[in-house]
C-alpha cells in the first residue's frame, strides 16, 4: 500500500511542471498614423506590416505611400504611417498674345499705314497632373498644352519701299495679292486693286476675253454649314469702280468664262471634308448664263452629272474651254480628252500612267489650247526610267495632241511635273500657211526631284513644235522659279507674266529683258486678256 502511494506521488510530481502556467511573451506596441489619426496597437507576436494593416482594417490604394514597406515585420515601438496619395488633373487657360505684322500694299502712299485686320489674342489650355498627399498638393507637372483658339495677327498695310520702273502693259493684266484682285492697264505704274476686303481663296480667278469681267471665289466665315467651301463672285466691269456681286453657285472648285458666249460661266462643285485635302469633288459641270447687271441666273444647264471622277476622283476633274468656246477639254489623274457637250461623254485623247504622289494630293496636268483650237498642249506622265513601278516614275514630258485624235507626240522630254506648257497667242501666218507662235513651259533643273516643293525651274520659250528652245528667265546663276504656277502670255505674244520670289514679273520673249512689276511679295495667279 505504501509503495502504491509512493508511485502515485512520484507520478504527480513528474507531471507538475507541464501543468504549471506558461511564461507570457513580451508585448509589441505599434503606432499607426492614418487619415489624420494616430492609434496604438498591442501585439503578442510579430507579423508583417501588411498583416498588421489588415488586422487594423485599413484599406490602402495603389498610389498610397506606406512606411515601412508592407513586407517589413513589426517591432516594438514601430510607427506605421499610411500617406493617402491621389492624382488629379487641373487645367487652366491663358492668353496667347497676337503679333503685329506689316503687309506691303502698293495701293498706299509712302509712309501711309492702314489697319487691314484687327489683332486678337488666342487661347491656350494647359493641363497639369497634381499629386496630393493627405489632402495637401505636393507639386504638379505639365501633361498637355492645347491651342483652343489660335491668335489672329494684327495686319497693318504699309507702302513698300523702293521704286520700280514703269513697264508698258498691253491689254489687261490681273493678279491676286494679299487676298485681293489687282489689275494693270497701259502701264505697270497704274496698278490698282479691284477688291479691297480680301478673302479670295485662289481656286477661281478668271478674266473674260475682253478683260472687263472677272470671276473669283471667296471664302467666308459667316457660313457655318459643315460642307461649305466658298462662294462665287463676279465683277461686272473692271474699268470702273464696281462693287462685287455674289453669284448663286457655292462650293466651287472650278469656274471660268465660256468664250464666245457672253455672260456665260461654266463651273464644277464639291464639298468640304474634315480630312485632307479638305474637300471632295463632285466632278459635275454646269453652264450658267447671268444677267450682267445683277448677276442673277438667266439659265442653268447641266453638262455633266456628279460622278466619282475616275481614279483619285476626290481631287476633281479639271476643265478648259477652247478659245472659240466650241470644245471643252477635261483632265483626270490618268489622262485627258474632250467632253461631248451633247451627251456628256468623256472621250479620251491621251492616257498615261497614274502618278502616285504618296501624299494626300493628286496631280492634274494643265491644258493649253492652240489659238485655232486644233491642238492641245499638256504634260504627260512618262514611263519608268529604271525598275520603279510606273506609278512612281519621275518622268514628265510636254506633249501635244490633235483634237481629232489623229496623233499625239511628246515634244519636250523630262520637263518636270509642273512644266505647265502654254501656247502663245497667234502672231502672224508663216510663209508656209501655218499659224506662227511660241510655246512656253517651265523646265525643272533637277528632273528626279521636280515634285519637291523647293524644286527650281527655268522659264523656257520654244517654237510650237518644241524646237529652238531657249531659257528666257532667270539669268544663269540666279535662283529658279518655284512651282506650281502658270505663266500668262500678253495678247501680242511679246511678253510672259509669271511669279518670281513672290512678286509679279514680265519678260520679253525676244530680248529676254525682264521687269519686276510688284514689291509686296504676295502676288499670285496672273491672267492676261486683251
Amino acid at each position: 500500500m505504501k509503495s502504491l502511494l509512493f508511485v502515485i506521488c512520484l507520478y504527480i510530481t513528474l507531471l507538475m511542471p507541464s501543468c504549471a502556467p506558461a511564461e507570457e511573451q513580451p508585448s509589441l506596441l505599434v503606432s499607426l498614423v492614418v487619415d489624420g489619426r494616430q492609434l496604438t496597437f498591442e501585439y503578442r507576436a510579430p507579423v508583417t506590416v501588411a498583416e498588421f494593416l489588415r488586422d487594423a482594417e485599413v484599406e490602402t490604394g495603389d498610389k498610397d505611400r506606406i512606411d515601412p514597406p508592407l513586407y517589413t515585420q513589426i517591432t516594438d515601438g514601430m510607427r506605421v504611417t499610411v500617406v493617402r496619395v491621389r492624382e488629379q488633373t487641373e487645367c487652366e487657360r491663358q492668353d496667347i498674345p497676337f503679333r503685329q505684322r506689316p503687309v506691303f500694299n502698293e495701293g498706299l502712299r509712302p509712309g501711309e499705314e492702314l489697319l487691314a485686320q484687327a489683332g486678337q489674342n488666342g487661347i491656350e489650355e494647359i493641363c497639369y497632373s497634381v499629386r496630393i498627399e493627405d489632402g495637401v498638393a505636393q507639386g504638379r507637372s505639365e501633361i498637355s498644352r492645347v491651342i483652343v483658339q489660335a491668335p489672329q495677327d494684327e495686319l497693318i498695310y504699309v507702302a513698300p519701299t523702293g521704286e520700280l520702273d514703269p513697264v508698258p502693259i498691253v491689254g489687261t493684266l490681273a493678279y491676286i495679292s494679299n487676298g485681293n484682285a489687282w489689275l494693270m492697264r497701259s502701264s505697270s505704274s497704274a496698278k490698282m486693286p479691284i477688291t479691297t476686303d480680301g478673302g479670295l481663296d485662289q481656286r477661281v480667278f478668271s478674266l473674260s476675253g475682253d478683260g472687263r469681267q472677272l470671276l473669283f471665289t471667296r471664302s467666308s466665315n459667316r457660313n457655318s454649314r459643315p460642307s461649305f467651301l466658298n462662294q462665287l463672285w463676279y465683277i461686272q466691269d473692271t474699268t470702273v469702280p464696281t462693287t462685287p456681286i455674289q453669284l448663286v453657285p457655292e462650293d466651287v472648285l472650278y469656274a471660268e468664262w465660256v468664250p464666245g458666249q457672253p455672260n456665260s460661266i461654266s463651273y464644277s462643285t464639291g464639298e468640304a471634308q474634315p480630312t485632307p485635302p479638305g474637300w471632295r469633288a463632285f466632278n459635275d459641270l454646269w453652264v450658267m448664263r447671268i444677267d450682267p447687271n445683277t448677276g442673277d441666273p438667266l439659265s442653268i444647264r447641266t453638262v455633266l452629272q456628279p460622278s466619282t471622277g475616275g481614279l483619285y476622283g476626290w481631287w476633281g476633274t479639271v476643265y478648259k474651254w477652247s478659245p472659240d468656246g466650241t470644245a471643252l477639254a477635261w483632265v483626270q489623274a490618268d489622262g485627258l480628252g474632250l467632253v461631248d457637250l451633247e451627251t456628256g461623254a468623256l472621250n479620251p485623247l491621251v492616257n498615261y500612267p497614274l502618278f502616285n504622289t504618296r501624299a494626300d494630293w493628286s496631280w492634274r496636268a494643265t491644258v493649253s489650247w492652240s489659238p485655232d483650237a486644233s491642238l492641245i498642249l499638256t504634260t504627260v506622265h512618262g514611263k519608268p526610267i529604271g525598275n520603279e513601278p510606273p506609278e512612281f516614275s519621275p518622268v514628265f514630258n510636254v506633249a501635244v495632241a490633235d483634237v481629232n485624235g489623229a496623233f499625239s507626240a511628246e515634244i519636250v522630254p523630262n520637263a518636270g511635273i509642273w512644266a505647265s506648257p502654254s501656247y502663245s497667242p497667234q502672231i502672224t501666218q508663216g510663209g508656209n500657211g501655218f499659224p506662227a507662235g511660241y510655246i512656253a513651259y517651265l523646265q525643272a533643273r533637277d528632273i528626279a526631284n521636280s515634285i519637291n516643293p523647293q524644286a527650281e525651274y527655268d522659264l523656257v520659250v520654244a517654237d510650237r513644235d518644241g524646237s529652238n528652245a531657249r531659257v528666257v528667265f532667270p539669268d544663269a546663276g540666279q535662283p529658279g522659279l518655284t512651282a506650281p504656277q502658270r505663266v500668262a502670255w500678253s495678247p501680242d505674244a511679246r511678253q510672259i507674266a509669271f511669279i518670281y520670289q513672290g512678286n509679279l514679273w514680265v519678260v520679253d520673249v525676244v530680248s529676254r529683258v525682264a521687269h519686276q512689276l510688284t514689291l509686296d511679295g504676295a502676288a499670285s495667279h496672273p491672267v492676261w486678256s486683251s
